[in-house]
């Protein structure tokens, strides 16, 4: 029998297979047929598009002109929508499914749509040590542009299609904010378009109650246009140093060790229980053991979290050097360790060397095609949340974790938060050593409640005076959400800008009744 035979009559098979069980059920149980027949091709299609897109605009130099041509026209939008009366609240016209958020806001539909179509890398400027790009531009653009150049930028969030708007507006995080912070602590300068349809550049010394009052915004107080961040200079390699710990008081002790050394150029911690973890510290190089070199972002090697818990199975410690574009995107093919829920046989060597070329999928495309269904089972029986708590209260808020959630693998990250002005701050007046938990997966807890275990975890965060990032499913009441975060300055520039006839307020952005 011929290949194209064999293979037509693999699909008919499949269709009467999917016409019997029911077209839903296959999605709900059987998503990686789906996923690997028809997301995955679609993802490399756009990731194709999209990389030919980039490259030709920086070939052509297009971008800085074509940017103050298209910020025009959002300034056009924005005095249409005013002439029209300022009826409604105004938003991005970007769809709900393109973000990297799980949920889709229900807001779009009601809302003023204004078109926002800016994608792209406007200036390397080695000289300030700044890269000014627009907010549509991604993690994996970003770096792709920047490391051939010999610059990087100092926090890189971890899934390549995190957008820079996305980052400023929400917020971002990686293994090097112990030392930088969080991703908005690395820009320097913001533009943006207001309500009356002005243009405006902030920064700490112009315009700084703005500059520092649009982090955590989530777009409520103007259209960002533009941003300013800083570079470091890149190096080849991490070397990355694996060290398995167990106890949770001496693993929360050894992570907030490495995470106040500042010779650690990165510090990252996976619980793989309550009472097992690897500690990883890493440190930038341009040298390497070439024996030691692990590729690790290559298409057929195994995910990232599985190849560090073999670190923790042998009960050993371990040293690689990692290139550096590698390692700052080492969760992406796997999201993190999401991907397994979706497609089980996705780390097996077969599939990888196969078919790995082409994950992840598009976490887009999976929002985009989940169905009633699927979200409904998400929404009840899988976690995507991370919460932001004071490193003295780590031990702490791990068995709370362990308590409402009992999902694992847990990643720790540390950060530095800086007392500046704005919605996110330490209680006291010092910078304060910060970790970000992250909880991704089926909860095991029994009886786990989604609502009910989520204002309990809510709740212990505001006690230890944490924080939740937006993008997850938020239940707290808006008298609870201004409790975690401190909305002084930013309800007193909303006054100030005209802001509340034109935007919603963050919290009837994020809060659950406004995602669905």
């Amino acid at each position: 029998m011929s290949p194209v035979w064999s293979l037509g009559a693999g699909l008919l098979l499949l269709l009467l297979w999917v016409r019997h069980r029911g077209l839903e059920a296959v999605l709900v149980h059987h998503r990686w047929i789906f996923v690997c027949l028809f997301l995955l091709p679609l993802s490399i299609l756009f990731d194709i598009y999209y990389q030919l897109r980039a490259w030709a605009v920086w070939r052509l130099h297009s971008a800085p002109r074509q940017h103050a041509q298209r910020v025009r026209h959002i300034q056009a939008q924005v005095r249409e929508w005013k002439d029209e009366g300022s009826k409604r609240y105004m938003c991005t016209g970007r769809p709900g499914w393109l973000t990297v958020s799980l949920r889709v806001g229900k807001y779009k539909k009601i809302h003023k749509n204004i078109m926002i179509n800016l994608m792209d890398v406007l200036e390397v400027d080695s000289e300030r040590q700044v890269v000014r790009v627009e907010p549509l531009v991604t993690m994996g653009q970003l770096t792709a542009h920047l490391n051939p150049m010999g610059w990087t930028i100092p926090v890189v969030p971890e899934l390549d299609d995190l957008t820079v708007g996305g980052l400023i507006m929400g917020t971002g995080i990686e293994s090097s904010s112990h030392i930088y912070g969080l991703f908005q602590h690395t820009c320097v300068a913001y533009e943006l378009v207001l309500a009356d349809g002005s243009l405006v550049r902030c920064s700490p010394t112009e315009n700084s109650d703005l500059f520092y009052a649009v982090p955590w915004s989530c777009g409520t107080l103007g259209f960002l246009v533009a941003a300013e961040i800083k570079m470091i200079p890149a190096k080849k390699y991490v070397k990355i140093h694996y060290q398995p710990v167990r106890g949770l008081q001496k693993i929360c002790e050894t992570f907030t060790k490495e995470s106040k050394k500042k010779e650690n150029s990165f510090v990252e911690g996976l619980m793989y229980s309550l009472e097992e973890a690897v500690i990883m510290t890493g440190v930038l190089t341009d040298e390497a053991e070439q024996s030691k070199i692990n590729r690790i972002g290559n298409y057929y090697k195994p995910w990232f979290f599985k190849h560090v818990e073999k670190y923790l199975k042998a009960d050993r410690t371990g040293t690689e050097y990692i290139p550096s574009r590698h390692y700052y995107h080492r969760h992406t093919r796997s999201i993190f360790w999401e991907l397994q829920d979706i497609i089980p046989f996705g780390n097996n060597p077969v599939f990888r060397y196969l078919f790995g070329w082409m994950v992840p999928p598009k976490i887009s495309l999976l929002k985009l095609t989940q169905g009633e269904a699927i979200r409904k089972l998400y929404e009840q029986h899988h976690v995507v949340q991370d919460m932001l708590v004071p490193v003295k209260s780590l031990e702490k808020s791990i068995q709370t974790f362990h308590a409402d959630l009992n999902v694992y693998p847990l990643w720790l990250c540390p950060f530095i938060l800086p007392n500046n002005p704005g919605m996110v701050h330490p209680k006291g007046d010092e910078t304060e050593l910060y970790v970000d938990i992250g909880a991704y997966g089926e909860p095991k807890r029994k009886q786990f409640e989604a609502r009910a275990s989520m204002r309990q975890m809510e709740k212990f965060v505001r006690s230890v005076h944490g924080f939740q990032m937006l993008y997850a499913d938020c239940y707290m009441t808006r008298e609870e959400f201004w409790d975690m975060f401190d909305g002084s300055l930013y309800h007193k520039l909303r006054e100030e800008m005209n802001c509340k006839d034109a935007f919603p307020e963050v919290y009837d952005k994020i809060c659950k009744a406004a995602r669905h």
